[in-house]
């Protein structure tokens, strides 16, 4: 092996401000607690974990040790807890020299910078060393800030438009990874983040220097029972190839409910199983019958009914108090789960509100039309029945659409293709996905003229995959 140079951060001249941060973590509903747990593993001493079957002979060699302490520790080996890396290093030569076997801890260590790969971005020369280039690692931290310089200068923002989200304490970076990499976009990241603001950084700078962003960490997707990775034997299932079997929708949805920031999940798409039994149902397409059964439902039956009775439009009148509260009482809760990243349970929630959307569209038009029956009488003609419908389904209606108004406005960032495609028949502007108005009705955003895109027979918001279609 050659000598060689490269540049590295200090992690451990930033420790205190890394205990601010981590404080101000464990604080944070937001922050899973597997991520600062993983973290505060890094801040600890310097350790190195001695064998028990070398008990007496490490008892004999510790005069030599670099000053230590013994810590209280719950696993077999003895735990030897040093002030510095450097005395902690020196420590492992005399073990290693005396053939007794350990284990490093972890640690704040300094953070490799650059490299020699010649396919890398090339390293600035300082200091006389040349011909380095950046380890893909900090590379790969900053990248997400390029990606955002370079979208926004492409679509004519200034140059300096990234600043706006990076470097605002009037903005937040949500930053979704695998649990693999908290070290790189915690302790690695934020030091460099620190690191550029001169002699007395700070975790929690002022506006103008990069700002912490929210990590949101999930656990590992198996396949199977093994955890599949790209460098490993069990290769991970590529996203085209599921998608020739499943909707971008049905995937989200899906994705979204598995819970993979509580445990790692097992990830059986059936298609692509050869043991899977052809009698058992796809547990990927749970959620996907959700939106393509229940909410397809409901929103078809909406429409025609609009069409039916009010030519396409929505009739006069309030949303009821029963069904406001409801939906208002569902906002508020997924407002609240999506603020603490308790994706699963917000799949719970939508499952249970659409579903009682449906049972309520069910029951109420039922009612209505009873009503208009018992109100003409069996010798009623057609015009006299219809006339009468429409008075009683107007409150129903006015209701279901306020249901289904806030259920694509709920879904969209979880299943955007098909709540898209709603909100096109619907024919309103870009304001209705505004959390702003996210209580109002849809009165609130069209006059008594708007008249709804005509919806055909057989017309699908929430398309199944084609390879599903006849199953």
């Amino acid at each position: 092996m050659k000598d060689v140079t490269n540049w590295y951060i200090n992690l451990a001249s930033f420790a205190d401000e890394f205990d601010k941060w981590i404080t101000w973590l464990e604080k944070d509903p937001g922050t899973r607690s597997f991520i600062t747990a993983t973290i505060k593993e890094f801040l600890a001493k310097p350790t190195l974990y001695v064998r028990q079957e070398h008990e007496d002979e490490l008892e004999a060699i510790r005069p030599l040790l670099p000053p230590h302490r013994i810590k209280e520790d719950p696993s077999k080996a003895i735990p030897l807890e040093f002030n510095s890396l450097s005395e902690c290093d020196k420590a492992e030569e005399i073990l290693f020299e005396k053939n007794i076997r350990f284990r490093a801890g972890k640690t704040l260590t300094p953070f490799r910078l650059t490299g020699n790969i010649e396919w890398s971005i090339q390293a600035p020369t300082i200091d006389g060393v040349e011909g380095l280039t950046f380890w893909v690692w900090p590379e790969s931290l900053w990248a997400p800030i390029s990606f955002t310089k370079t979208y926004l200068e492409s679509i004519g923002k200034d140059a300096d438009e990234w600043k706006k989200y990076w470097c605002s304490k009037d903005a937040l970076v949500y930053q979704f990874i695998g649990e693999d990499n908290i070290y790189f976009y915690s302790l690695a990241q934020e030091a460099i983040f620190m690191a550029l603001q001169g002699e007395k950084p700070e975790a929690f700078p002022a506006d103008g220097f990069l700002q912490p962003t929210q990590l949101i960490a999930n656990k590992h997707l198996l396949q199977g029972k093994k955890k599949a990775s790209s460098s490993g034997d069990e290769k991970p299932i590529m996203a085209e190839d599921l998608l020739k079997y499943y909707t971008s929708d049905q995937l989200r949805a899906h994705f979204f409910a598995l819970g993979l920031g509580l445990r790692s999940i097992s990830f059986n798409p059936k298609p692509l199983n050869p043991d899977a039994n052809p009698r058992e149902s796809d547990a990927v397409l749970k959620e996907g019958m959700l939106l393509s059964n229940v909410t397809n439902r409901l929103a078809r039956s909406c429409f025609y009914t609009s069409q039916k009775y009010f030519d396409g439009k929505l009739p006069e009148g309030s949303v009821s108090d029963a069904v406001k509260k409801a939906c208002d009482t569902a906002i508020l809760e997924y407002e609240r789960l999506m603020y603490t990243h308790e994706f699963h349970a917000i799949m719970m929630l939508l499952d249970t509100f659409i579903r009682d959307a449906s049972k309520f569209w069910a029951s109420e038009s039922k009612e209505a039309t009873q009503k208009a029956e018992k109100k003409v009488g069996e010798h009623a003609s057609m015009e006299e029945k219809m006339q009468a419908e429409a008075d009683y389904m107007k409150s129903v209606l006015v209701d279901s659409f306020h249901y289904l108004r806030t259920i694509i406005a709920l879904l969209h960032p979880i299943a955007p293709v098909g709540s898209q495609k709603v909100f096109e028949y619907l024919k309103l502007d870009e304001s209705f996905w505004s959390w702003d108005t996210i209580f109002e009705p849809l009165h609130f955003f069209i006059d008594e003229s708007h008249v709804f895109k005509f919806l055909e027979p057989r017309v699908d918001f929430f398309e199944k995959h084609e390879t599903q279609v006849g199953k």
